[in-house]
């Protein structure tokens, strides 16, 4: 099943395959979509470089080009996701991508037996002619299945898909397979075998050099490899649409899926939750879309916090609040994106480190240190202050 485009609400009449075409599978890929459009094409040189973290905070006045030259059609393809809560939020995204102009066609990839194959055929001809190509999630099995028809790409541009951004660029640098954290260590199943010839393909399609240029628009501590340009994400789109928001006292509670993704025991998680709300005063719980409804009934029971379900990426509900003073987060994106979303509105994050005796028997062996990697960047780059620290709000 798929869904064609429908005339925008405002913006630009869209042209449908003229101008780059993104693929997409998660609302904070398109979200960072929407970034990338925004700021598109750039008004200066890109820095080939990794980022200072002078560089990285920047200020508002970078956020805008200074000169903007007009701006080739977008056609945002997403390949829909099968959790209900994912696809609730992109559907949200989906219409405010219509508003600023772009085209949106919607494809059931995951859609049964030849969801994939059905996609690839209908997609075919566009891809085939795509000069230009955004990409949200570079590690995505559907995503390496369809870069082999993008024969005629001679800009790649990859958008932050969360932390992925950051093993991303590790892999490149260091060579490997393009395999999450998460994942890695595990005997890999035929069907992995079987992907892993796309995924091979997708990792020489996606280093630098040869006859496409490969650029990485992120909000993410990520250090590109020579030769891959580097533009910085500071979240101009979604300020210059939300907010400022209104803040509320006490502290919002940011939660997590790695209870879901097999890396935190969920006893642990439970019994630092609700440590943490007890410490902060937190009332509110921002669920993650992955996080299971029995694991927040009982977060809820237990803890008496009020569960709050996102309708949009988290950025976009922060900025458009209200949003707690204090908003306490354990390591992941958001702890990058809020202070640049919520720059200026007085909003202070705090960072919860993941002790390793959280972690369960089958965590990958990289995942504390991959963890503790992220929150150490955001108070290195953002100044974050950790759990155990005062908090100023």
């Amino acid at each position: 099943m798929t869904e064609g485009p429908t005339p925008p609400a405002g913006g630009r009449q869209p042209v449908p395959g003229t101008g780059a075409v993104a693929l997409v599978e998660s609302p904070v890929q398109l979200l960072n979509v929407l970034e990338w459009a925004h700021v598109h094409p750039p008004a200066g040189p890109v820095i080939p470089a990794a980022r200072s973290g002078a560089e990285r905070r920047g200020t508002a006045d970078a956020d805008e080009p200074a000169a903007v030259e007009p701006a080739q059609p977008l056609t945002v393809v997403v390949l829909s996701p099968s959790d209900p809560t994912s696809r609730g939020q992109l559907r949200r995204m989906a219409e405010l991508a219509r508003d600023e102009g772009a085209v949106v066609r919607w494809f059931e990839a995951r859609g049964g037996r030849g969801g994939l194959l059905r996609t690839a055929v209908a997609l075919a001809p566009l891809l085939l002619r795509v000069r230009r190509l955004v990409l949200g999630d570079p590690f995505s099995r559907l995503v390496q299945v369809l870069l082999p028809l993008c024969r005629s790409v001679r800009d790649i541009t990859v958008v932050d898909d969360g932390t992925a951004t950051m093993e991303f660029t590790e892999i490149l640098n260091r060579g490997g397979r393009l395999v999450r954290w998460h994942r890695s260590g595990r005997r890999m199943s035929p069907v992995d075998l079987a992907f892993g010839l796309f995924a091979s393909a997708a990792r020489r399609k996606l280093t630098p050099g040869g006859r496409h240029r490969v650029e990485l628009f992120s909000a993410m501590p990520a250090t590109p490899p020579p030769g891959m340009a580097l533009r910085t994400n500071r979240f101009a789109w979604t300020r210059s649409r939300f907010g400022p928001p209104r803040t509320l006292a006490g502290t919002d509670l940011i939660g997590t899926s790695l209870v879901e993704t097999g890396v935190v025991d969920p006893d642990r998680y439970l019994a630092v939750v609700r440590s943490l709300a007890e410490r902060h005063g937190a009332k509110r719980y921002f669920a993650h879309r992955r996080e299971a409804a029995d694991k927040l009934h009982r977060l809820a029971a237990e803890t008496g916090l009020e569960i709050v379900r996102p309708d949009l990426p988290l950025e976009l509900v922060a900025r458009r609040g209200p949003i707690g003073r204090s908003v306490l987060s354990f390591p992941s994106t958001v702890v990058h994106t809020l202070p640049l979303a919520l720059a200026g509105t007085g909003v202070h994050i705090v960072v919860c480190d993941i002790d390793q005796e959280w972690l369960t028997a089958s965590a990958s062996p990289r995942a504390h240190t991959f963890l503790t990697g992220i929150t150490h960047t955001a108070r290195d780059l953002h100044g974050l202050p950790t759990a155990d620290e005062p908090s100023p709000a």
